[in-house]
């Protein structure tokens, strides 16, 4: 996501996850990320975040305590972090990598009624992850190791598969959430919100040209086909306004145009017409009146309007006040502890690990409030990070909330015993994701693997852990 074309595979970066539908209605694209959360929840942000995980503007080097700067300031952020800093945050190739929708989209069925639904990938191969010091031996040989690692394994017939599931919710406000559902900094609790398997896909040939398929292939969440829908996630609503302008902008205007990114299983009528790279006219072959690219018209063979195929209303009825505020139900820790607590202790450490090395390079005062952070979401978790950079629960417990910063009840009591604080309760017994993570030595098969030499782990059997069978950290 943040590094340029040629980047290493192996850089700790989210990685885009895409997918587009070829439909009897036209496209659908599913687009999201290899990781479930996001680091913000308001589009505005969107640029900013970019621009702080990007190089410098003047030294053009990716800096620590640019990153770190803007994290210690977003709260929110903490549960992405949780995840991009452990091994999840370098898949140890793409057939052994999750994918999600991320954010919360609706169905909508014939009579009009919906429901928010969210969407998982599971690699039917298991997750794969590596620690730091493997993906540096595996750069260290190799750049591009995971689409080589893909390429090969799709050319041998050894098919890369995913089982695509589904969460769905009803399409409310849920006051008995302890978290917004529209929120793309949380999951819902699998044991609240089951899993439902919807069909699987497999990649089963490999791309005749690179350019051609992969390189000007085109997705937005824009991209959608009746009974799927956007829901009122914020940052759903500002990516759908901003992915179509960028295709335009990265492929061209006609990208729509390309083969790779038509239909190919629907007839598009559009009035669309000319611009750079345009070769195809719509309603050409089919005989259709191509002196009118407006409606609408009485001129014989020209397009017309069809009948829009959704209701005039649509899904639950909703009053009060247009307002731009937070959310009231930010609560922005819970859900990072529990991402810590249900990590296997190898993950743990190597967390811990990649935190201080980084946040060992930033300034004192982004260190300090990271610390004051990771404490409020778990105490060990904090605690280690601390340690690692010579910070106590003494150290940062002056500090005072960020400006605005909401807190919940529950937040406000451990300020009083930062340090020391109890565990937080578990907000459910399976959380999204929790797929336990093999090591790059259980997993031969992998280019990866064939890259380094490490010995066997015999860590991760490919099933979920339940919250309450994992082992928590003793305090």
């Amino acid at each position: 996501m943040i590094g340029g074309r040629d980047s290493s595979e192996t850089a700790r970066d989210p990685r885009g996850f895409a997918v587009k539908f070829y439909t009897e209605d036209g496209n659908w694209d599913l687009v999201g990320n290899n990781l479930p959360v996001f680091f913000i929840r308001d589009a505005i942000k969107f640029p900013d975040v970019i621009h702080a995980l990007k190089p410098d503007p003047v030294s053009f080097h990716q800096e620590p305590s640019r990153i770190f700067d803007f994290m210690a300031n977003t709260p929110e952020s903490m549960h992405m972090l949780t995840f991009l800093f452990s091994p999840r945050g370098i898949p140890v190739d793409y057939r052994h990598q999750q994918g999600f929708g991320v954010n919360t989209y609706k169905m909508v069925n014939a009579r009009g009624e919906t429901v928010l639904v969210k969407y998982h990938w599971q690699p039917k191969s298991g997750v794969g992850c590596l620690t730091e010091d493997e993906a540096q031996a595996v750069q260290a040989k190799e750049l591009g190791h995971a689409s080589m690692d893909l390429y090969q394994a799709i050319d041998r017939g050894d098919f890369p598969q995913w089982d695509l599931l589904v969460q769905t919710m009803s399409d409310d406000e849920h006051p008995e959430l302890d978290f917004d559902p529209l929120d793309d900094t949380k999951t819902w609790p699998e044991d609240r919100f089951p899993l439902r398997h919807v069909g699987t896909m497999t990649l089963d040939r490999n791309v005749d040209n690179f350019y051609a398929e992969s390189e000007q292939i085109a997705f937005g969440t824009g991209v959608l086909v009746d009974g799927l829908d956007f829901s009122d996630d914020k940052m759903l609503i500002g990516r759908t306004f901003s992915y179509s302008d960028t295709q335009r902008y990265r492929v061209g205007p006609n990208y729509l145009q390309l083969p790779v990114n038509m239909p190919k299983n629907a007839k598009v009528s559009t009035n669309q017409r000319d611009g750079q790279m345009t070769y195809v006219v719509d309603g050409n072959e089919a005989g259709e009146n191509t002196h009118v690219n407006y409606e609408p018209s009485s001129h014989p063979g020209a397009n017309r309007e069809a009948p829009y195929p959704a209701h005039v209303e649509q899904g639950p009825t909703i009053s009060g006040k247009l307002t731009r505020r937070q959310i009231p139900r930010a609560n922005d820790y819970a859900q990072a502890a529990d991402r810590y607590r249900t990590m296997m202790q190898w993950e743990r450490d190597d967390l811990v690990h990649n935190l201080v090395g980084l946040l060992g390079k930033c300034e004192r005062y982004t260190q300090a409030r990271m610390v004051w952070h990771l404490l409020l979401v778990d105490p060990d978790y904090g605690t280690r990070v601390g340690a690692g950079l010579g910070i106590t629960a003494d150290d940062v417990k002056k500090l005072a909330p960020l400006p605005n910063q909401p807190l919940t009840e529950d937040d406000r009591q451990r300020l009083g015993h930062l340090g020391d604080a109890r565990p937080r309760a578990a907000g459910g017994t399976t959380l999204t994701g929790s797929v336990p993570v093999r090591r790059l030595a259980d997993m031969p098969d992998s280019i990866a693997s064939q890259l380094v030499s490490v010995p066997a782990s015999g860590n991760g059997d490919g099933h979920r852990v339940p919250l309450e069978e994992v082992a928590l950290v003793k305090r």
